[in-house]
């Protein structure tokens, strides 16, 4: 991997991973743990929907990351009653909101579409009311900027009109998408916000044959805001990442934070005994 000029490397020496006093229990608000790990709401088969968080504890996780589907999910969540509702249910069930992502932009692309602006900047404002701490931007189907020149220039420019915004709220806006560790860096380094990180899913970005292990030491933890733990076809451990080589990495870079599980559940598989497996996995790896 060609060297960044600001990346600093970061030790491994003497990090001891904290101990997981309560093996299934989700985190409790307040506990300082290096690692949360949450689930997508809809791997879990609750999009959009408050009763994620009362699954959620039952299958030991620690938060849910919320999604944002269609025009209205903005609008809606930004109702103060609804917001209330999913706040309630969070604490309720004793886990937390662990993040938003906009997958709509998958389908009404961030490179073309004005309306995409205005769901993002409404997103800063929707994270900061309930503690979110980062954002997931989708850059797939037909927002793909693989590849997309134009599209790319486009998308910088309006991630370097939005980030002033986040850095003020303290909200990460973290992309997610097709590209190399290389073109991310290439796109962060044209906004020049530190509010503009990496969303690295460790599936996708495994598949397009980039070196998953190599790509986060030469991130970095700077550039990471968070991950997706997830495979397709396959519970995880079972499949083609390397779990435990990952938790060699997240040490090495001196990463703490939301792990998210995000697919892994096989055809004939219930959500339910998936994700049992799938969270006593990570726990396992991350303990």
């Amino acid at each position: 991997m060609p060297t960044r000029r600001s990346m600093i490397k970061t030790s491994a020496a003497g990090l001891v991973g904290l101990g997981l006093s309560a093996y299934m229990k989700p985190l409790l608000a307040g506990e300082n743990r290096r690692f949360r790990i949450g689930a997508c709401d809809w791997s879990i088969g609750k999009r959009c929907d408050p009763t994620a968080f009362e699954f959620a504890a039952k299958l030991g996780l620690d938060g849910v990351q919320v999604s944002v589907v269609n025009d209205q999910d903005i609008i809606h969540l930004n109702d103060p009653t609804t917001r209330r509702n999913y706040q309630k249910a969070a604490r309720k069930s004793g886990t937390q909101i662990g993040g938003l992502a906009i997958g709509r932009m998958n389908e009404v692309p961030y490179k073309s579409d004005p309306r995409t602006e205005e769901w993002v900047s409404s997103s800063i404002d929707l994270a900061k009311k309930l503690g979110v701490h980062a954002i997931l931007l989708a850059f797939f189907s037909k927002g793909d900027i693989k590849g997309d020149k134009e599209g790319t220039k486009e998308v910088i420019r309006r991630l370097k009109k939005i980030a002033p915004k986040a850095e003020k709220a303290g909200v990460i806006l973290g992309v997610e998408s097709w590209l190399s560790a290389k073109e991310h860096m290439e796109i962060i380094d044209a906004v020049e916000s530190p509010n503009v990180q990496v969303y690295y899913d460790l599936a996708n970005s495994n598949k397009m044959g980039y070196d998953i292990y190599e790509e986060i030491v030469w991130l970095g933890k700077s550039q990471i805001c968070e991950f997706h733990f997830k495979e397709n076809d396959f519970l995880l451990g079972q499949g083609r990442v390397d779990f435990q080589r990952i938790r060699t990495v997240l040490d090495e870079i001196d990463y703490s934070g939301w792990v998210v599980i995000e697919g892994a559940t096989p055809k004939g598989t219930s959500i339910e005994d998936a994700y049992l497996h799938n969270v006593s996995f990570v726990r396992g790896v991350m303990a």
